[in-house]
């Protein structure tokens, strides 16, 4: 793998490569074309008109951007007004509006308001493949990117001075090793689940530490615990979590996983103290700022084309000039050296690195999922199948049905759950409950609580999963649609914040009652709310269950369908889709 530290190596401008799900391929290949061919042929074609002046009233154009970005844009569009900027001979008018990246791609996920910009510029394209991970969203069209700064480790001069900055490198795994053991760094960071900064920083680490030993997973579980005990709402507190020098009493950050920019912006800053950056050596993830159309078939011609006018001067060497102001690296030209120094970066750092290899977007998710498991409680509602389906013999089980293997499953996955974590328990079959097809065994409570009785909830649970039995009316039916919805309602309604929420569906025969089929998933389409995920985990069981049903059904919420021939394996389903509820945890 090739890496250089020389300030005249070209930073990459993408860390990664964007799916085309959802995207208008011809009109994306229209937008890179134009971008490329240059404004003169543009200008020429009359798309764009540079020196007519303005006729008639301005196009307003409202853009969304990353609070990070948001001010060299702005400058950019205020420049262009001064300027009377035109495209088909009318001003344009650029409103920019700093917003939260994760805020913006659960609306437009969601798909349930209008947007009301035209034009998004988030920091990453970790948030464009969020907004997309949603069937019924918005759609949107990609336009280049507007600059990019890499992931970075930002030290304190002491912590610096220990280290041995600038002279010594690191890998990721290397760097947070020194967050254990005796006299650890303090390590903070912007929380994963809501920064891209964070997310890729840790990342990072995940993808170094396996690469350095493939069992390292205890390693990354303990630097996500001491990580998450100095995690920071956002990208904008983040800094402010720094140590203060002399006047720091031990709580104060060390360091933090940190853009060039911010650090840049912070170094800048009157009074500041300097950071110093470690560029690890083995990948320098970077925010690649993604501009993207929004919803561009409900654009006028009129705002498509003003919109594409600014977006190709966002691309021109004077607006890229701002953005290296604000300290942006920019496609137009190398690493400015000056840039490196203000951030904290001094060689050998290898501050431009080429064909580093940054996490993969499986990687990104699996790590999300990592984080939410680790620094999260799970707060679950199991539903567990009682119906006559649940009797019959697994294969090779010595006669055990498939409700005894699912029971030993279950009392074995609970032995993982910590005391803080909640868990409930609900067995449903049709009929089960005079007019009802469930009922409620355990309420989903924390499985260290003690009752009057003495006994914690963990064991009042296990002892009601050992009772769960099929129904003796020989009856295969179900009731799993009706079941399903109120066991959603009910975990939606008693909804924790900080947890990872969500509803275990447990089958073993498929319900045949398609009124309520159809009725669930109009419900859930309407109760679905991704600021209070309640994702569905269903999980079938046997032959006669219905894995393609079932995931069609819990991806309305956000959660999946699995399938297990054998209960015994109901255990290793729910620890993986536990893992991936965090990798799409909004």
């Amino acid at each position: 793998m090739e890496r250089h530290s020389l300030p005249d190596e070209e930073a990459p401008s993408s860390i990664r490569g964007r799916r085309p799900r959802r995207r208008n391929v011809l009109i994306a290949t229209a937008l890179v074309l134009s971008l490329a061919a240059g404004t003169g042929i543009a200008a020429r074609s009359g798309l764009l008109s540079f020196a007519d002046g303005c006729a008639g009233s301005a196009v307003r154009i409202d853009l969304a951007a990353s609070p990070d970005i948001a001010p060299a844009v702005r400058a950019v569009a205020e420049n262009a007004r001064r300027n009377d900027v035109t495209s088909d001979g009318r001003c344009i008018d650029v409103q920019v509006e700093a917003r939260e990246n994760h805020e913006i791609a659960d609306d437009l996920a969601t798909g349930t308001a209008a947007p009301e910009y035209e034009v998004w510029l988030p920091d990453s394209d970790v948030w464009v493949e969020r907004a997309l991970d949603a069937e019924d969203g918005i759609t949107l069209t990609p336009a280049g990117n507007a600059a990019s700064t890499p992931v970075a480790l930002a030290v304190i001069p002491s912590a610096g001075t220990r280290l041995g900055w600038p002279g010594k490198t690191y890998t990721w795994a290397e760097l947070t090793a020194m967050t254990t053991g005796d006299d650890p760094l303090r390590l903070g960071a912007a929380d994963p689940a809501r920064s891209a900064t964070g997310l890729l920083g840790f990342s990072s680490v995940v993808a170094s530490t396996r690469e350095a030993d493939p069992d390292g997973d205890a390693r990354i579980a303990a630097t996500a615990e001491t990580l998450a005990t100095r995690v920071s709402g956002s990208d904008d507190l983040v800094v402010g979590s720094l140590a203060q020098g002399p006047t720091d009493n031990g709580e104060g950050n060390q360091a933090l996983f940190l853009t060039e920019q911010a650090a840049f912006t912070h170094n800048s800053a009157d009074g500041a103290s300097d950071l110093q950056l470690f560029y690890p050596t083995d990948a320098a993830p970077v925010l690649d700022y993604p501009l993207n159309l929004v919803d561009e078939a409900e654009l006028t011609t009129d705002e498509s084309r003003a919109a594409m006018r600014f977006i190709s001067l966002l691309n021109e060497k004077g607006a890229q000039r701002t953005m290296a102001e604000h300290g942006f690296r920019t496609a137009h030209s190398s690493v400015a050296p000056g840039l490196v120094r203000a951030a904290g970066g001094r060689a050998p750092q290898p501050y431009a690195l080429t064909k580093a290899q940054p996490p993969t977007t499986d990687m990104v998710k699996e790590s999300l999922g990592m984080w939410t498991v680790t620094v999260q409680s799970a707060r679950l509602t199991v539903v567990v199948d009682t119906s006559a389906s649940m009797a019959e013999p697994v294969p090779g089980r010595d006669g055990e049905s498939r409700m005894d293997v699912t029971k030993a499953s279950m009392l074995q996955t609970l032995k993982g759950f910590t005391p803080a974590d909640e868990v409930g328990l609900w067995d449903y079959a049709a009929g089960l409950d005079g007019t009802k097809d469930f009922r409620k065994l355990a309420e989903t409570a924390p499985l260290g609580e003690r009752a009057k009785d003495g006994a914690t909830h963990r064991e009042s649970l296990s002892d009601a999963v050992s009772e769960l039995a099929p129904v003796s009316s020989g009856s295969a039916a179900t009731g799993m649609y009706d079941t399903t919805l109120a066991a959603f309602k009910e975990a939606q309604a008693s909804y924790v914040s900080g947890k990872c929420n969500a509803v275990v569906l447990l089958t073993g025969g498929p319900d045949t009652d398609g009124a309520a089929r159809t009725t669930l998933a109009d419900e859930l389409r309407k109760l679905a709310d991704p600021r209070r995920p309640v994702p569905l985990i269903a999980i079938a069981v046997g032959p006669e269950a219905d894995r393609d049903e079932v995931h069609e059904i819990a991806k309305i919420t956000g959660g999946a369908g699995y399938e297990v021939s054998d209960p015994a394996d109901i255990q290793a389903v729910m620890i993986e889709a536990i893992m991936s509820l965090g990798g799409s945890e909004r």
